[in-house]
């Protein structure tokens, strides 16, 4: 009897299931990071519905739970806190990095570059075991808005701003981009958009740092790579266009006409619609709470004012409905941030919920390999170039 011969290089093609176009509805892993619900309108961290976790805890024990699975108590919390604090510094090697780029380049490419030179000082890079990678996701947590803050002033031309160990992320945030903090309502509501920020699921950033995660690299690059798609006006840069188009309408009394006019010429309109929720996104009444209050504080209500004519329109002409970009982009203009440093701030709040992904990732890993439709040439020979006329 002839023993059949077994090629110990093949590998048996898999079965094939056909998605829609971006993945669209498709699952493709498991998690119990976060949860979106789009029949119930709700998002929920770790079981605790996002809305009650912003009006109730600080970003700080959220960053906990994103990472330890549970909410802190105060002796978990305070431990927490004093390694984040402790972590705050950046090198001066890496503060010239961030001095040294071209004072044009977007934040989003400033912040990419900061944390790639990051991972460069840790030697530590290729050890992943848990203990190690929640410390690098606390030091990324840490470093990032030293960084964010860094690069705010120097494009204005001005000193750099040492952290503080004395302050909440928060308010050392405000007090490295402004020298000072604000009212602490002020303070309240950049929490609390950290917190409505901080994770969503397999989202395309989140799902980019799982892609790179699940090769074995190493917890800096995954960062990178999420910097990168959350650089996109589709994704984290909506908050930025928001705004942009704010300033481009004006005049809250020419925004119901701009409306119609974008939905005539079949326009896209950026801060509306999402990919899950079909109601409507589950954070934006608390953000647009807190946007309000801004409206308030500054005593400039006319940004909040286009929202409700801009908001009116689409959901009578097009039943669709603002995402939490759309309150999040008038809001951080009335704190005082410049429009292009929206999008490192939304980095800051999502570094938690891409850490949380990353060590779950790596905690039961298998590589990310979809496969692809061919629709290209069929199989032909290759001419000589002397054949090729």
């Amino acid at each position: 009897m002839t023993q059949e011969y077994i090629n110990p290089d093949y590998v048996a093609e898999p079965e094939k299931v056909n998605t829609k176009k971006g993945l669209e509805g498709s699952v493709i892993d498991t998690s119990s990071v976060s949860k979106v619900n789009p029949d119930t309108n709700s998002l929920i961290y770790r079981g605790y519905p996002v809305q009650d976790l912003a009006e109730n805890c600080r970003f700080e024990e959220v960053a906990y739970l994103m990472y330890k699975g549970e909410l802190p108590n105060r002796t978990q919390l305070s431990e927490f806190e004093g390694l984040e604090r402790s972590y705050r510094d950046i090198s001066k090697d890496n503060l010239g990095v961030i001095k040294a780029l071209p004072k044009k380049c977007h934040p989003m490419d400033s912040i990419r570059t900061a944390v790639s030179f990051l991972g460069c000082e840790d030697e530590r890079i290729w050890d992943a075991t848990p203990a190690t990678n929640y410390d690098k996701a606390i030091r990324l947590l840490a470093k990032i808005p030293t960084m964010v803050a860094a690069d705010y002033r120097f494009k204005k031309g001005l000193d750099f701003i040492a952290p503080r160990k004395d302050m909440t992320l928060a308010e050392n945030f405000f007090h490295m981009c402004f020298g000072k903090v604000p009212d602490a309502q002020v303070v309240k509501a950049f929490d609390v958009s950290l917190i409505l920020y901080a994770e969503h699921s397999f989202n395309a950033s989140t799902f980019t740092t799982r892609v790179v995660t699940s090769t074995e690299s190493d917890i800096y690059s995954a960062t990178v790579a999420g910097i990168g798609a959350l650089k996109g006006p589709l994704h984290g840069g909506a908050n930025e266009m928001v705004m942009h188009m704010m300033i481009e309408i004006a005049d809250p009394l020419k925004a119901e006409q701009w409306m119609l006019d974008a939905l005539a010429k079949k326009r896209k309109v950026m801060g509306f619609g999402h990919r899950v929720y079909k109601s409507g996104d589950s954070r934006v009444p608390t953000m647009k709470k807190y946007a309000l209050k801004m409206a308030d504080l500054s005593g400039n209500k006319k940004w909040m004012q286009m929202y409700e004519s801009l908001e009116k329109v689409m959901a009578e002409k097009k039943k669709i409905y603002p995402n939490l970009d759309f309150p999040a982009g008038p809001a951080y203009y009335m704190m005082g941030f410049e429009i292009d440093f929206f999008t490192p701030i939304f980095v800051m709040a999502r570094t938690t919920g891409w850490s949380a992904h990353i060590m779950e990732q790596a905690a039961s890993n298998r590589i990310i390999r979809p496969l692809s439709e061919y629709v290209g040439a069929t199989q032909r020979s290759v001419k000589p170039l002397s054949e090729r006329g």
